[in-house]
């Protein structure tokens, strides 16, 4: 794991609050949801015909036209679209006050004369067709099947474009794709962008932007959760150069306590300076895993940062779901560990790959809904 100095100050401070333990109430989930199907229709719109809707046209385009000035007058609408904006649909011009008369006139400052028209196209709509190669991709998507069936993978919610990448499966409207390469990332309006390589199991492929696949997921899309080893592979991005900090690692208790034993998603979030395997064999005489045998899951090695205080960042992050139990040591005292949370396993996992790729400061941990939540910014 190499995370900037800078970025670990950031979290380690919280300047922001963005680690808090109490978390403030968000834009309900719906709200969002047709925010963005909203937009989504207007900037396919805006694909297909290379201009915006029009007030003055018949339904459904003046409808859209109605929506899109809504949202430019709605600055949280603004804020939740933002990056979805693949072609400066948000932007408000600020011609219309005049306020000292300056395009006051016969003739109207927007209609050019003896000029020929030129109409801005928009990047060519990518479409699906079939996938001549499709042998070659079919065995991922048989496997892909099966994991998610043995639940080895879960379907998860979209949290960004930093999540789409080469390997990345997800799910579009019911049909499962396959990220099979990433072009070259180019900046359009300081916003990051790139073509991709996507292959469907339908047996089709498809050369859609970065971006506008992001807003398909978001508005009608699942990721697929990653594999152990691949998270593994993602945090072993490493040079000769690296030094190996620790491991962060997960574990579940093997307790025969009822009060430890029936609670669902209980899990260790710990660290190791040494193996993780070596560390635990002794966890039934040890108060800080909760007396018992442990079932090791997965650990990650940490590179260049200090493990020990990238396992409080995590403690901090799932604070609220914190175990609350006292547990009587060798020595006859009671103790309350503090290292094991309530929690599902694909969230913890998804936490520390967030904290790797730097998207954690922008989420908090929901324990009601058991969910990675976008933090309220009002």
């Amino acid at each position: 794991m190499n995370l900037t100095e800078d970025l670990y100050k950031k979290l380690e401070s919280d300047p922001f609050g963005l680690l808090t333990q109490k978390p403030k109430q968000s834009t309900h989930r719906d709200e969002v949801k047709m925010i963005k199907e909203n937009f989504q229709n207007i900037m396919a719109f805006y694909e297909q015909h290379g201009k915006e809707p029009s007030k003055d046209a018949e339904r459904p385009e003046r409808t859209l036209a109605a929506r899109l000035e809504g949202i430019r007058e709605d600055k949280n609408q603004i804020a939740i679209l933002k990056e979805f904006d693949l072609f400066g649909l948000l932007v408000v011009k600020c011609l219309d006050d005049d306020p000292y008369g300056l395009l006051e006139g016969e003739d109207d400052i927007f209609t050019l004369k003896h000029v020929s028209k030129v109409v801005n196209e928009p990047d060519y709509i990518a479409s699906r067709k079939a996938c001549k190669d499709f042998e070659k991709y079919k065995k991922l998507f048989e496997n892909v099947h099966k994991e998610l069936r043995e639940k080895k993978r879960v379907l998860e919610d979209f949290r960004g474009e930093r999540f789409i990448k080469k390997g990345l499966f997800f799910v579009l409207k019911g049909v499962v794709g396959y990220v099979a390469s990433v072009g070259k990332i180019k900046r359009e309006k300081n916003v990051a962008n790139a073509r991709l390589h996507s292959v469907f199991e339908n047996a089709t492929e498809s050369d859609m932007l970065l971006r506008s696949l992001s807003a398909e997921l978001y508005k009608d899309g699942k990721i697929v959760s990653q594999l152990n080893h691949e998270i593994e592979n993602d945090f072993q991005q490493i040079s000769e150069n690296d030094e190996l900090s620790g491991y962060i690692y997960i574990l579940k208790s093997k307790s025969d306590d009822e009060l430890i034993r029936n609670i669902e998603d209980l899990y260790k979030i710990g660290y190791a300076s040494r193996s993780v395997k070596e560390r635990i064999k002794n966890a039934n005489k040890e108060v800080t895993y909760l007396m018992a045998d442990v079932e090791y899951i997965t650990s990650y090695r940490v590179y260049n940062m200090d493990a020990k205080k990238l396992e409080k960042l995590l403690h901090r992050f799932f604070g609220n779901s914190c175990l609350n139990i006292k547990i009587m040591g060798e020595d006859g005292e009671y103790h309350t560990p503090r290292e094991w949370f309530i929690a599902p396993l694909h969230v913890i996992k998804s936490a520390i790959v967030m904290l790797e790729n730097e998207e954690i400061v922008s989420y908090r941990y929901d324990e009601q809904k058991q969910s990675i939540e976008l933090k309220d910014t009002k």
